[in-house]
C-alpha cells in the first residue's frame, strides 16, 4: 500500500503487544528460514508513514464502527484464532488439545503459556490430521531436544519436551496417502528425522484408478505418495530399541474419545475404518465409514482439523464457510445476489479466503486486496472519515486514550525484541521469548 500510494498513512492494529502474527506464533521454531520475512516487515514498520498499535483488541478496545468513522480504509487481517470442533463424544476430556493451542504453547503465545500439556504420563500421542500443521507438531514431539535447544522455542516448552515420555506418534487421516494434505517439503523433513522409525501399513499404499488419476493431475500429491512409499520401504526392517516411532495411519476417522481408568483424561481414540468413494458433485474421492472399528491407545490427542475465523460486531460474516463475504477483498454486505459493497471496508488473508496456504499465498492475497483499494480510490468511491478533525492516527490515539488503552507502539516492540535477543544470547538461542501478557507490557514500557 505504501509503495503504491505516495500519500498513504498506514496504522497497524494488533491484539498482541508483538507484531508479525503467525510468523511469531505459528511458524515452527525449527524453521528459522521462514521467519526471515520479519526483516521485510520491520523495514515497512520503520517507514514514517506506518505506525504500530499493539495490545489493542478489536471489539473490546475499539469497535469496527469507530474505525470506519476514523479512516478512509479499514482492512481486516485478523486471521483465524479459533478451532473447528469434531463434535464427537469425549472431546472435552483432559489431554485433548487443538494443534493451534499446542503450537501457540511451544511458540510462547501469551494466551497459551499456561496450557501445560501432559507429556510425561504416556508413551503414545495421536494427531488427528495429516496437513503441514500436523507434521509440525509431530516433528516437535519427536525431534532431538538438543536441536530444539538452539531455536526460539519457549523455555517452558523445551523443559516439558525434555521430560516427555512420548515414544510413538500416530498421524491419523480419513483418506489415503495420495490425499494427505501436507506438502512434499514438510513431509521430507519429518521423514528424515534422526532416530525415528517410520511405520506405514503397506496395504494402505495400494492405488486405485481414481488415485492414479489424482496423481496425474497433481505433482504435489504424486511427490507426497512417492516419499511415503520410499519411507515405507526403507524403514520396513529397521527397528532399534531406542528409536521413536512415527506412524502414518490412513483410512481412519475418529468416532469417539475413550477415557482412561481415572475417567477424566483421554485413554484412547475409537477409529472407524474408511474407504474412498467418488463424490458425484465435486468429483473428489471422499471417505465413507465401513462399520469396522478399532481403538488406538494414547494419553495425548492433538486435533489438527482446521482453524476457524470469528466475526466481530458490525462485520458481515459467512458462518458456514467461516469467512467474510468479499469480492477481490472488498467486503460484501452478504452472499446474496442483491449484495452491496461495504464502502471502505476490506479483508485479507485467512479471514478472506479460509485458513489455507503459506506466507507466499497471503502475499498474493494481499496484493489482490490492495489492487481493489487503489482501484476504488481512483474511482473516487472511498468516503472520507465522518469527523475530519479526528481522523486517521490522531483520531485513533484519542479513542484509545478515552478508553484507557495502553497501546504498545513499534518502539515498545523494539524494547521487547532487544530484551528477548539479549536473553537468547546467554543460551545460544536467537531469542528467549517473553511469554506472559504482564511481562510483555512491562518490557515494552521500560
Amino acid at each position: 500500500m505504501l509503495k503504491s500510494h505516495e500519500g498513504a498513512q498506514v496504522d497497524i492494529i494488533d491484539r498482541l503487544p508483538t507484531p508479525f502474527g503467525l510468523v511469531r506464533s505459528g511458524v515452527a521454531p525449527d524453521h528459522p528460514e521462514t521467519k526471515i520475512v520479519v526483516n521485510q516487515f520491520s523495514r515497512v514498520a520503520a517507514n514514517g508513514s506506518c505506525s504500530f498499535f499493539g495490545n489493542v483488541t478489536l471489539g473490546r478496545d475499539i469497535s469496527l464502527s469507530e474505525l470506519r468513522k476514523t479512516y478512509h480504509v479499514v482492512v481486516l487481517a485478523y486471521g483465524a484464532e479459533s478451532d473447528r470442533s469434531l463434535g464427537i463424544p469425549g472431546e472435552d476430556l483432559k489431554g485433548i488439545h487443538s494443534a493451534r493451542e499446542f503450537v501457540w504453547w511451544y511458540n510462547g503465545h501469551p494466551d497459551m503459556c499456561d496450557l501445560s500439556p501432559d507429556l510425561k504420563n504416556t508413551e503414545s500421542a495421536v494427531i488427528l490430521g495429516q496437513g503441514n500443521v500436523a507434521l509440525d507438531v509431530a516433528r516437535i514431539l519427536l525431534r532431538c531436544k538438543t536441536e530444539l535447544a538452539t531455536t526460539d522455542i519457549a523455555d517452558y516448552a523445551l523443559d516439558a519436551l525434555r521430560g516427555s515420555t512420548i515414544r510413538k506418534v500416530h498421524l491419523v487421516g480419513r483418506r489415503g496417502p495420495i490425499q494427505a494434505a501436507c506438502t512434499a517439503k514438510e513431509l521430507r523433513e519429518i521423514l528424515g528425522l534422526k532416530n525415528v522409525r517410520i511405520c506405514i501399513n503397506e496395504a494402505d499404499l495400494a492405488t486405485s484408478p481414481a488415485d492414479e488419476e489424482e496423481m496425474r493431475n497433481s505433482r504435489i500429491q504424486r511427490r507426497v505418495y512417492e516419499l511415503l512409499s520410499k519411507a515405507a520401504s526403507v524403514h520396513k526392517d529397521n527397528s532399534y530399541s531406542d528409536q521413536k516411532e512415527l506412524h502414518f495411519v490412513f483410512f481412519r476417522r475418529p468416532i469417539k474419545f475413550i477415557p482412561s481408568e481415572n475417567g477424566s483424561t483421554v485413554g484412547a481414540v475409537q477409529l472407524e475404518k474408511t474407504a474412498l468413494k467418488g463424490d458425484e458433485v465435486t468429483g473428489k474421492q471422499v471417505a465413507v465409514g465401513t462399520g469396522e472399528f478399532e481403538d488406538l491407545k494414547c494419553g495425548l490427542v492433538l486435533k489438527s482439523i482446521g482453524y476457524k475465523s470469528l466475526p466481530v460486531q458490525g462485520l458481515p460474516f459467512d458462518k458456514n464457510r467461516g469467512v467474510v463475504p468479499n469480492l477481490r477483498g472488498r467486503v460484501l454486505s452478504s452472499e446474496s445476489e442483491t449484495t452491496t459493497v461495504e464502502s471502505g471496508l476490506y479483508v485479507v488473508g485467512w479471514l478472506k479466503r479460509g485458513p489455507t496456504g503459506i506466507v507466499a499465498t497471503n502475499l498474493h492475497c494481499a496484493e489482490e486486496t490492495v489492487a481493489s483499494i487503489l482501484e476504488d480510490d481512483i474511482k473516487g468511491v472511498l468516503k472520507p472519515p465522518s469527523d475530519s478533525k479526528k481522523h486517521g492516527r490522531t483520531g485513533l490515539v484519542e479513542i484509545l486514550k478515552q478508553n484507557n488503552v495502553r497501546f504498545v507502539p513499534f518502539s515498545g516492540w523494539e524494547k521487547i525484541d532487544s530484551k528477548e535477543k539479549m536473553a537468547g544470547q546467554l543460551r545460544n538461542k536467537p531469542r528467549e521469548k517473553i511469554t506472559t501478557w504482564d511481562e510483555l507490557q512491562k518490557a515494552a514500557s521500560e
